[in-house]
């Protein structure tokens, strides 16, 4: 199935339900919304689109933004997301790694990319894009194959250079509705909140909120401004929102400051990085229970694992704080399981690598058959995360295989050591690293973010007061900000690469 066919029969049921809105302005019902997807698909395929080609997105976070990936796919083509905060030359390589038949990007991008890629660029807004929304419209979708490429969605490339991960229509379907049953319900009255990418996990959820006939709502900044969160949350109430962990940071940072209540938030999923106990914590405190944690990858999108909004908010079950430190329970559409190094199931709470199968793990990467073998292993995922689970099914994440330090030939996790630097209250972020070492052959190494003065002598105290004496930093690196990529991904190799210059 086409997954825009959501889009279609929505249209049908509810042609005069508000579904586009720039900031707390109407810009579409769902009727108007659908045509202008027919009329987009009518343009592509009239210009050669067939099934299976690829339209790529390079836009900011804009209503035009669901016209044209609902177009692409009423047209049988799949999307090509691009996060809008790549330089223009990443951007083409994308466009050339994916043989995108053309890119839409939006006006304050569309000039440094047409510089730098032969692919055609077509500007939002323009006199040619208009001309397409002017096309004779299509009139269903072009019929899709459940295994059929939808979004060709490309890894954040922390690592190297990104690769394209191929989201079919039925993990799309099976995603969405695996949201229905694990995450959150979705109502016609509720409000889809555009803060994060749309080429990223905030964009993936739009579909569950066309299905079910809610708004989508796009901020006026184009991004995540909190102020403007908030105030967009009172006015259109049952707002849902995907966010990662630092940004409920700061939202709830700015809510404390200004004694603002939250009005109108229903839902936020946070993933994309670890959460820790002491900011959930605090968030679940000031904002009540509208906290749901998933954990996925873009190799299965969204749908490995869910901490349900009670998991989240419960403080009577015994295990609260290692239940809440965790990623949840495998949804429901995936099978789960910590395996050891040649993929047998390891004991209960023991760490190995977190393994998943299901019809929302992908198909492969795009033209990467190598990388493909090395992921994909007899029907499983291998995910490149460590963890455990206990009793109960909770699944803990440990860190990434390649972050782990082994220090002395013994196993410690950064994720163990930074939850315990958060917990002192002048800390507000904090990465931890392997340095190699000549004897123990690798030493931790705290770089730590903090609010006004503190000496690794505190620091080093507060440490030894929480995690065994081994596990401690061995330096700690005061710096005012953390290297993220455009995700919002701490990155870990540009701190391994410090050591490298100095210390």
């Amino acid at each position: 199935m086409n997954i825009s066919t959501w889009l279609a029969r929505t249209a049908q049921q509810s042609p005069d339900c508000p579904a586009l809105f720039l900031g707390c302005d109407p810009v579409a019902s769902y009727g108007q919304f659908h045509f202008a997807a027919q009329c987009l698909a009518g343009a592509l395929i009239a210009r050669g689109i067939r099934p299976g080609d690829r339209v790529a997105l390079f836009m900011k976070n804009v209503p035009d933004y669901l016209i044209a990936q609902y177009g692409a796919w009423y047209a049988g083509a799949a999307i090509v997301p691009i996060n809008a905060k790549l330089h223009p030359r990443e951007a083409d390589f994308i466009l050339t790694n994916s043989g995108a038949s053309l890119v839409f990007a939006t006006p304050d991008l569309a000039p440094d990319l047409a510089v730098v890629t032969a692919t055609e660029v077509i500007e939002t807004g323009s006199a040619g894009w208009q001309a397409l929304l002017n096309a004779p419209a299509s009139d269903a979708p072009v019929q899709r194959a459940p295994d059929d490429l939808a979004w060709l969605f490309y890894t954040s490339g922390t690592t190297g250079r990104p690769k394209g991960v191929i989201i079919t229509h039925r993990m799309l379907v099976t995603m969405s509705l695996s949201y229905q049953c694990d995450c959150d319900l979705v109502r016609a009255e509720d409000a889809a909140l555009y803060a994060a990418p749309l080429s990223h996990g905030a964009g993936i959820y739009n579909m569950m909120h066309v299905r079910a006939g809610a708004r989508h709502v796009f901020p006026p900044s184009g991004g995540f401004d909190v102020k403007e969160t908030l105030d967009l949350a009172v006015h259109f109430r049952g707002v849902h929102m995907f966010m990662a962990p630092t940004m409920v940071q700061r939202l709830t940072r700015h809510a404390k400051e200004t004694d603002c209540p939250g009005t109108g938030l229903r839902t936020i999923v946070y993933a994309g990085g670890p959460m820790y106990n002491a900011d959930i914590i605090e968030a679940v405190d000031h904002f009540g229970p509208i906290f749901v944690q998933i954990y996925g990858q873009g190799e299965c999108p969204m749908g490995i694992t869910a901490l349900s909004r009670h998991d989240v908010t419960d403080r009577t079950y015994p295990r609260w704080r290692q239940r809440l430190g965790s990623v949840g329970r495998a949804q429901s559409a995936v099978e789960v399981r910590i395996a050891d190094e040649d993929g047998k199931t390891v004991p209960t709470d023991a760490v190995g690598e977190i393994l998943v199968r299901g019809d929302i793990v992908m198909a492969g990467y795009w033209k990467n058959p190598e990388a493909s073998a090395k992921t994909l292993k007899d029907g499983w995922l291998w995910t490149g995360d460590m963890g455990a689970m206990d009793g109960d099914g909770y699944v803990t994440m440990k860190d990434r295989s390649k972050d782990l330090i082994i220090s002395g030939g013994t196993n410690i996790y950064p994720r163990e050591v930074e939850e315990a630097l958060l917990e002192h209250p002048q800390v507000s972020e904090v990465a931890v690293v392997g340095r190699p070492h000549p004897e123990w052959g690798e030493e931790v190494v705290a770089f730590v973010v903090c609010d006004g003065s503190l000496d690794e002598a505190a620091l080093d105290a507060h440490c030894l007061a929480r995690i065994a004496r081994f596990k401690r930093p061995k330096a700690y690196v005061m710096l005012p900000a953390l290297p993220k990529n455009n995700y919002g991904k701490v990155l870990k190799t540009d701190l391994r690469a410090s050591f490298g210059s100095a210390d």
